[in-house]
Order: C-alpha cells, then structure tokens, then sequence
C-alpha cells in the first residue's frame, strides 16, 4: 500500500473510553475498530491491558477477529522503578496482547518523574531505554508516548530533549510528543517541535494534544505543518476533561485543505457517517455544529446567503458537502426570504411553480408564525405540512372532533393518564380511548388506536425525542410552550413542532403534524 504523507493514529478506543460518561463494551470496541479498519486508518489503539480486564479481554478476543489493514496497538508504561523489565507486570501484560505495536508512554517532564512517579531523573531514562529494547528484542514496533513533553520542555528544555532522545537511540520506532495538559498555544507548540527536529527527524515524529484549550485541531495541524508524520487523535473529540483531537475536521483538513495524503479517497467521503457511527456506539448526541461533518455545518439560514448557493455554493461554501459525506440544507425562518422558500419547497417535494405570490405569501406566513414561538428550521416536517396547505396540495385525512386527557394521582400511586379521543375519516366517525404514563403519551396511544384501522401504515412510526422549550419566560408558568417531536420510520426521520399557553395543545399540533407527514409521505396526493 502507497505510504501516506500523515499516519493516523486512533486512540478512541482508549484516550476517548476516557471521557465522562463515555464506556464502550468490548463487541463494541470491535465494531468500531473494524469501521476504522475499513476506512484504512493506520494504527488504532486498543486500550491498556494491563489497567482494567476488560481490554485485556479485548485484545484477547481480538486475536481471533484481526484487522485488514490497519495495525492493532496495545498501549501501556514503561516498566516500574525497582522492577526488572521482564518481570514487570505492566510490560507483561502488553506482551500478552499480542499485537504487533506496542505504545509505551513516559515522563518527559522532570515534576511528574520527581513528584509523581518517585524516581530519579536518571532513573526514568533508565525506565524508558530498558522497556523500549525489551519489546524491540521481542521484535514489536514502539511508538514512545513523550507524556507531558510541552509542560517538561517548559520546565526544562534539556531534560525533556533527553527522554525522546533516550527513546530513539533504544530503538522507538515513533516518537509522539504529547500536550498532556492541553495548554499549549500553536506558536509555542511550533517552536518547541522545531527544537524537538533537532533530535529527533520529523518523519518519526508524532503529535497527541488534548483540547483544553480549544487548540487541539490547531496545535495538530501546527505539528503537520513543522513536519510532524503521525497525528494522534479521537473520533469527535472524545476524551478526558475538554477531550482529545478530534480526527475528523484533521483528516478533512490534512486531505482536502493542504492536499496531505492521509486516508483512500473513498474513506473521506464516509467521514460524517463515521461520526454519527462512532456517536451511537458511544451514546452521546451529534453536536449539530461539528465542523464539516454536523448536521448545521452546511445550514443556510439567510435569504441572501440561500440566493448566493442557489447560484454559486461556494459562495457561502468552503468545500462542497459531499466531499465529506454531508449535505447542504436550507432552514427556513423569520430570516428567510424567496429564496429559501423555493429551494426548501424543491427539496420537500412541494410545487410552487413560478407563482411569486404564492411563495411571498409563504414567507409572511412563516415570519408571522414565527413570531408566535414557530421554529421551523428545526421541524421540516411541519414546514412541509404547512406548505402543503397554503398551496392546496393538502387533504386532511381525518377530522379531529373532541379529546379529553384525564390524569388521576393518589398518595402512593403512580399517576394514571387517560386519553379519550373522537376523529372521523371520510364521514367515519371513531371514538376510542388509551392509557399512557403521561398526559401526551395517552393522547398518541389513543390517536394511533382511533386511526390504525384506517391507515395501518402509522403502526411503523416509532417517537424518538420529545422536547419542550419556554419560548420566552415572563410568564411563568402560563407562557407559551414549544413542543418539538423527533418520528422516524423505517425509512427515515423527521420533526415536527407545535405551540401554545396549553402543553397538550402544543403537543397535539406537533403529534398531527407528525402523523399528516406520514401519510402525505406515503399518499403524495394529501
């Protein structure tokens, strides 16, 4: 396989297991470790076996699963003070993994060898040149993880240059110079790598930052940019205290910004969806705002931005989404204008033709609901809905007559709600009622029971997030209410949004919305 210009190092599965609230089973270290196979990241490392057993476990299991393409890491320190190398069980433990590389971090900042570790200077060199030839005896490539390199150069210069220079003459294959803390500024971070050069070639050379201070993606590209080869890093960020590098926006910048070969073609396209991949595993929501591959970074939401990408999208477009896996979306809003009305009415499916007046006549409908606490940019369901009904294209296909939501609540009892409702569909009338754990809850379970007869196709919409906002607080608890619903089927998933004074009138127009969509979905004609 062609060398690249910069190795990828993923540490996900480690450094990013690390983050708060952020703990990945070992099947589900192996789903991620093998996507990052498929995409051809070049190292990926495994975690620390000799910490916990269950990434002994993992490398473990991991024998018998092994990676195509990518080179399977199994990280660790260097041996103990007062311990011989082999009898170390940190340094057993990493032989045990029986990976082919092997990560070995050590101090490089003289606080942590004196106060933290209780050893000598000359002793940690020590630790650090026994370890490094054990493995390279035993015939693994060593990547050295310079701990705290910036902080210890800092402190002093000479020392820190001695540690991975101590750890090149006993064989390391990679030297990674680490911004443990997360503190250092580009321009400081820059001249200390250069200083580095001069003991270390920048082809062995690689960059670990942590984000601290928001510069983990600006301190990595500064390393690439004094020659640094390899970049360590994190999917989405993830990792202790503010996280890790995030790798996605690196990649994207090393490949498609500085033309720096990184990854196969193919794999930069699937970088959003590896974000969003790696986000479900890890069960933390998708930041909408992740550089190029969140769901706003290619968002329009001005009339005079939408009418410029209308025409030109690099206009108001860095790159084009596709590149990355993305793709371009128009919000329509207070701020909109024809503009985007024409371009979101296009993409929904909604013909306005060449009717100016009709699409003016949707802008002051918006902007006037808007007012009101309406967000559409958040809710294209409804947006579609709302279009369809100005322009004639919409057929209701049922008539709400009557609800009533009951909810009962004794002493020790949890409370009951109840949800009686009344519809007609083509002069049909239906009365039924359901039960639910909340007032909304019964209201759904009772529409679906009244309307699953005539439409069994909303048997496969499944509620997925239900939120409620205050859209302005001076009232109290009499103030106007958003709800906004997230529905998905089988198919895909879409948002809807209702408001008023009344909690169940808000989520009432959010549920109908919700279901018109689907049947306007599956019957276009409504």
């Amino acid at each position: 396989m062609e060398s690249p210009d910069v190795f990828i190092y993923d540490t996900t599965l480690r450094d990013g297991s690390q983050g708060e609230n952020i703990s990945f089973s070992v099947n589900e270290k192996l789903r991620i470790a093998h996507r990052l196979d498929e995409m051809g990241f070049h190292y990926i490392e495994g975690g620390w076996p000799g910490s916990n057993p269950k990434d002994a476990h993992f490398f473990e299991t991991a024998k018998h699963q092994p990676l195509a393409r990518s080179r399977l890491v199994a990280f660790g320190s260097t041996r103990k003070p007062g311990v011989k190398t082999d009898k170390c069980p940190n340094i057993r433990s990493l032989l045990d993994a029986g990976t082919d590389a092997i990560a070995l971090f050590g101090k490089s900042w003289e606080l942590h060898v004196t106060e933290i570790l209780g050893t000598s200077l000359e002793e940690n060199l020590e630790l650090i040149a026994d370890s490094i030839t054990y493995f390279k005896q035993k015939d693994k490539e060593v990547i050295f993880e310079a701990e705290h390199f910036f902080d210890g150069y800092r402190a002093n210069p000479a020392y820190a240059l001695s540690t991975i220079r101590t750890a090149l003459e006993a064989g390391a294959a990679w030297i990674a110079l680490c911004d443990t803390n997360g503190g250092t500024m580009p321009h400081d971070l820059a001249r200390i790598i250069r200083d580095a050069e001069t003991v270390i070639p920048g082809e062995k050379l690689g960059i670990h930052t942590h984000n601290d201070c928001g510069l983990a993606v600006a301190n990595t590209i500064a390393a690439v940019n004094e020659g640094v080869k390899m970049v360590q890093g994190t999917i989405n960020g993830y990792g202790e205290r503010c996280g890790n590098a995030d790798l996605i926006p690196i990649i994207a910048n090393l490949q498609l910004k500085m033309g720096l070969k990184c990854l196969p073609e193919s794999s930069i396209t699937q970088l959003t969806n590896l974000s969003y991949f790696v986000g479900e595993i890890a069960n933390v929501r998708p930041l909408p705002f992740r550089p190029y591959v969140g769901h706003s970074a290619f968002a329009h939401k001005g009339g005079v931005h939408v009418s410029a990408v209308a025409k030109l999208s690099r206009a108001y477009e860095h790159i084009r989404p596709e590149q990355v896996g993305n793709r371009r979306r128009v919000l329509v809003s207070e701020l909109s204008g024809k503009s985007n009305i024409s371009y979101k009415a296009k993409e929904l499916g909604v013909s306005l033709g060449n009717d100016e007046a009709m699409t003016a006549k949707i802008v002051r409908e918006i902007k006037q609901l808007e007012e009101k606490g309406f967000q559409f940019d958040a809710a294209d369901a409804s947006l579609s809905v709302l279009m369809k009904k100005l322009t004639g294209a919409f057929r209701e296909p049922f008539k709400l007559h009557s609800f009533t939501v009951t909810n009962i609540k004794t002493k020790d009892d949890p409370p009951l709600c109840q949800a009686n409702i009344k519809i007609s569909v083509d002069g049909k009338e239906e009365l039924t009622a359901a039960e639910g754990n909340g007032p909304v809850n019964a209201l759904d379970n009772a529409l679906r029971k009244a309307l699953t007869k005539f439409y069994p196709e909303i048997g496969g919409m499944q509620l997925v997030d239900f939120k409620v906002r205050i859209t302005e607080g001076s009232q109290g608890t009499a103030a106007r209410v958003k709800v906004l619903f997230d529905t998905r089927d089988e198919d895909e998933m879409w948002s809807t949004i209702g408001v008023s004074e009344n909690i169940i009138e808000a989520s009432w127009q959010a549920l109908v919305d919700s279901i018109y969509y689907k049947l306007c979905k599956r019957n276009p004609e409504k």
